[in-house]
């Protein structure tokens, strides 16, 4: 008997207009607890309908985007396609497994979908709103000295992420030292995480678009492998979102906008809701990372639906 996240064996059924000839033989699912679901292994032919069904209600967007309500615009580059906040939100929780948050969107390869069995990266676009973000820390921080700090925190926080029933977490190292470019006023830094009882390595590159009243994120989402190939697109990938008129990084007054709590150093380590309290921040820094954990549908497919050839449970 193989054990479904209940994500994939419920949601994805309701979420996708699967014809009711098509999954009548598909096996009955058993609600074991609230996460997990028991069924029987899918034959080939049900699980390349289930996935095909998928495939389908996607809707990809091109050209130039505007996201949250005209706040930045997104132009997609050449090669890319752009799945909408809904569907992306349905992607990374109800298909990925993470933690519910709220998404801009997510930008895909052209030739990659959310369960391609060759898939690369996705980049995950958020914004935050925690105040105008001062840069002039970006200079004289030095990143190793805040990379040991930001090791020793995730390990200390990996007891709690337990009990909240999360894998620890090892934070290896940088992939990619941080860049601040205070021209663009954009920064992006990689880091190499180890998720415990996964054998691959996870990509964690972040890209931060500083705006009058917050940021943008560009999380990308891969393993380790894809590194190279992520560095090799990220010039196109830096310039594709802009903030709006008025809402740019030199639209801030400083007679009416609030600074935030944190500068470039604090963004980086993701001390954004430190003064919210221990759990709070928690949250906050699995939400940045989290999805890393099953970005790729191959390492999703065989945690979940287990290898068609192999009998063992997972």
């Amino acid at each position: 008997m193989k054990h479904f996240l209940l994500s994939i064996a419920l949601i994805a059924f309701s979420y996708v207009a699967i014809a009711q000839d098509d999954v009548e033989t598909l096996t009955e699912t058993t609600i074991l607890d609230d996460t997990e679901v028991e069924s029987d292994e899918l034959s080939d032919e049900e699980y390349e309908i289930l996935v095909d069904s998928i495939h389908a209600s996607f809707n990809y967007e091109y050209g130039s985007i505007s996201l949250n309500e005209d706040l930045a615009t997104l132009q997609v580059p050449s090669g890319y396609k752009f799945l909408n906040a809904e569907q992306s939100k349905y992607v990374l929780e109800d298909l990925w497994g993470n933690m519910p948050e709220e998404t801009l969107g997510l930008l895909f390869p052209e030739d990659i979908d959310p369960l391609s069995d060759n898939f690369t990266y996705a980049v995950e676009i958020t914004y935050t709103e925690d105040g105008f973000i001062e840069d002039e820390d970006a200079e004289d921080i030095d990143y190793d000295e805040l990379l040991e700090t930001m090791q020793e925190e995730s390990e200390a926080m990996n007891e709690e992420r337990k009990k909240l029933g999360y894998d620890g977490i090892e934070l290896i190292g940088w992939a990619q030292p941080p860049y601040y470019d205070n021209t663009t006023k954009k920064l992006h830094w990689a880091k190499e995480l180890h998720f415990e009882n996964y054998e691959t390595n996870t990509l964690n590159y972040n890209i931060r678009v500083l705006g009058r009243k917050g940021f943008l994120t560009m999380n990308v989402i891969g393993e380790m492998n894809v590194l190279p190939m992520v560095q090799n697109d990220l010039d196109p990938i830096l310039s594709s979102v802009e903030f709006n008129e008025g809402n740019r990084y030199a639209d801030f007054n400083p007679d009416i906008d609030t600074v935030a709590a944190y500068g470039i150093g604090g963004l980086i380590a993701g001390k954004i809701l430190a003064k919210a309290g221990f759990f709070a921040l928690i949250l906050k820094f699995w939400k940045v990372i989290a999805i890393g954990v099953v970005g790729a549908f191959g390492i999703f497919k065989k945690k979940i639906f287990g290898s068609k050839s192999d009998s063992t449970e997972v």
